[in-house]
């Protein structure tokens, strides 16, 4: 075999000699990917702006290829012509990093939704996406602000009362590092989280949904699953978190709403506290040993909670026997007494999840 040697002309294209087809990929993905709702876009007057079809199909390509930022991708563009011409662009007349931030700032997030539900559409379809069951993640999106670099002097950084100016619409939230096993550490930041339904078994994203850092994971799974089940009708059996999932509102839901099983890790935070001191009429004993009174059921969100009163300050036939609290609580020296709730529901529904299984 000769050697080859790399310096030599080729009259007609590398593509073209060795058979080679590089983008063929992205033709077959971009050829599944409906762009009718952005016709809507185009103006009925005056000069045709640079086609929205191409600058979404080039904006698909960005983060397949994990391009960090828009000049690099137009860098891209300007270096393979054939790329150009691929997702729809004119090889002369190329967009620049303006018209790509434009076209994101302009354009409704609903538009880009109705492409990706036509796409998850196709793929239920042809079966890919089953959708029988679904995991649910979240992920953090630190914004570049000055409260986030380290670097510079601010006054009270993470403050969740002072907005940064840089962008006013993100909001304080906490990521958690185990640098060491079992030692959790935790860190600030002013940001945004993405939360993402999955297919669990394609690993292919069903819905997705950016939210301010201080929203939690319970208060976006629940619409999330509603608008995936009715969109694309799917027969959920099983649901998938981690602990953020663990409440008894998303568990009730999924079971009941649902008719689904929750395949939730549990938050050794939510349920029974087990220094929990019960008397055995079900009442709570206070820290003096005290059975206190039953002061009826309490409704907080979806939440049922029981309230217990002290005694001595809401039991005259008590108060006579003992006048005073053994520890001298700053409730009962203010004249209130101590009081504490109860939640139930958690542990009812928590009985009917088998947390101790073994991954199938």
């Amino acid at each position: 075999m000769t050697k080859f040697n790399a310096k030599q002309k080729f009259l007609f294209s590398p593509e073209t000699i060795f058979n080679l087809r590089p983008l063929e990929k992205y033709e077959i993905l971009f050829s599944f990917l409906d762009t009718s709702p952005l016709q809507q876009l185009y103006p009925s007057t005056g000069r045709a702006p640079i086609p929205y079809e191409a600058l979404l199909r080039a904006l698909v390509y960005k983060n397949i290829k994990t391009l960090s930022c828009l000049s690099d991708l137009v860098g891209e563009l300007k270096d393979n012509p054939n790329l150009a011409l691929m997702l729809g662009f004119h090889p002369l007349h190329l967009p620049c990093v303006e018209n790509f931030s434009a076209f994101l700032q302009d354009t409704e997030n609903s538009i880009f939704q109705r492409v990706k539900d036509s796409l998850v559409t196709n793929l239920i379809s042809l079966k890919e996406v089953k959708g029988t069951y679904l995991s649910f993640d979240s992920c953090n999106i630190p914004v570049k602000v000055r409260e986030n670099n380290l670097k510079t002097s601010v006054k009270a950084r993470f403050d969740k009362t002072r907005i940064p100016k840089g962008d006013p619409e993100c909001r304080l939230g906490i990521m958690i590092h185990f640098p060491k096993p079992f030692q959790k550490e935790i860190k600030y930041f002013w940001g945004y989280r993405n939360f993402v339904l999955s297919d669990a078994l394609s690993e292919l994203p069903i819905s997705e949904e950016t939210k301010p850092a201080n929203v939690v994971d319970g208060m976006v799974v629940i619409p999330r699953l509603k608008s995936a089940k009715s969109k694309f009708n799917l027969d959920i059996r099983g649901v998938i978190g981690d602990a953020g999932l663990d409440s008894a509102k998303v568990l009730l839901f999924i079971i009941n709403d649902l008719k689904a099983k929750p395949y939730i890790a549990r938050n050794p935070r939510r349920g029974k506290d087990p220094n929990l001191k019960v008397s055995p009429t079900g009442n709570r004993l206070c820290i003096a040993g005290f059975e206190m009174l039953y002061w009826g059921k309490f409704k907080e969100g979806n939440r049922t909670r029981l309230k217990f009163v002290c005694p001595i300050t809401h039991s005259k036939k008590f108060r006579k026997e003992h006048p005073y609290c053994p520890w001298f609580h700053p409730q009962f020296i203010k004249g209130k007494g101590c009081f504490a709730y109860t939640q139930v529901l958690d542990e009812d529904i928590r009985k009917k999840i088998d947390y101790g299984s073994p991954p199938v």
